[in-house]
């Protein structure tokens, strides 16, 4: 099995500190990964996967290497790749990285169609919405596999590991957006690159009335 594929058979709590630094290509852009964040599906009520699977949620429960995309805020695209065997839902949300090549390309989706939008390198995929944005993924990527590493040709993500960051130079903390269950201190699960200046800025959810899980 694919190295990529292998690694993402694990709990998503185990992988993602190991896949921290690791590269994401796809359509011309590479992201080294700083921040990731872990979900675990029908145990996590923090995931979109916490009531079972649904129509959004399937490629959750489709088996390591898959990508989940999902819109947010009637407006973002984030991105995840989904960890654990078929059949049982984990994911790692892909939070923030350092685009190391194709930043042009980046700076173009990122601006939008406003050529004189002005935003600083360490921006460019610093949150999971930009992440998605800079790699040009779509929805139209929820539910493909990963592509191989050496196929410089896809036209989908790919996930280059490298070497694990030793575990003094990773931190990690609360979710990120996360209100009520599954929030908060008792779920230390975002991971990220300590002193990484690409990392998101932390910032507690406020639960509203009616909401559900993430």
């Amino acid at each position: 099995m694919r190295p990529e594929l292998e690694l993402l058979r694990g709990d998503p709590l185990d992988v993602a500190p190991r896949v921290l630094g690791a590269l994401v290509h796809c359509r011309g852009v590479t992201v080294r990964l700083t921040e990731v964040e872990a979900y675990r599906g029908e145990d996590d009520p923090g995931s979109h996967a916490f009531r079972g699977e649904t129509p959004r949620t399937r490629p959750m429960f489709a088996g390591a290497g898959h990508v989940y995309a999902y819109f947010t805020y009637g407006m973002h695209t984030c991105v995840n790749l989904v960890c654990g065997p078929p059949g049982r839902a984990g994911a790692l949300l892909l939070r923030a990285g350092e685009v190391v090549a194709g930043a042009e390309a980046a700076l173009e989706r990122r601006r939008s169609g406003r050529p004189e939008r002005s935003i600083p390198h360490r921006d460019l995929a610093r949150g999971p919405a930009r992440l998605a944005q800079a790699l040009g993924v779509t929805l139209a990527d929820s539910g493909t596999l990963l592509a191989p590493v050496d196929d410089v040709a896809a036209d989908g993500p790919r996930l280059e590991l490298q070497p694990a960051p030793a575990p003094a130079f990773v931190a990690r903390g609360p979710r990120v957006g996360v209100a009520g269950p599954g929030g908060g201190a008792e779920y230390q699960w975002r991971f990220w690159l300590d002193g990484e200046s690409t990392v998101s800025v932390y910032r507690a959810a406020v639960r509203r009335k009616g909401a559900g899980p993430r």
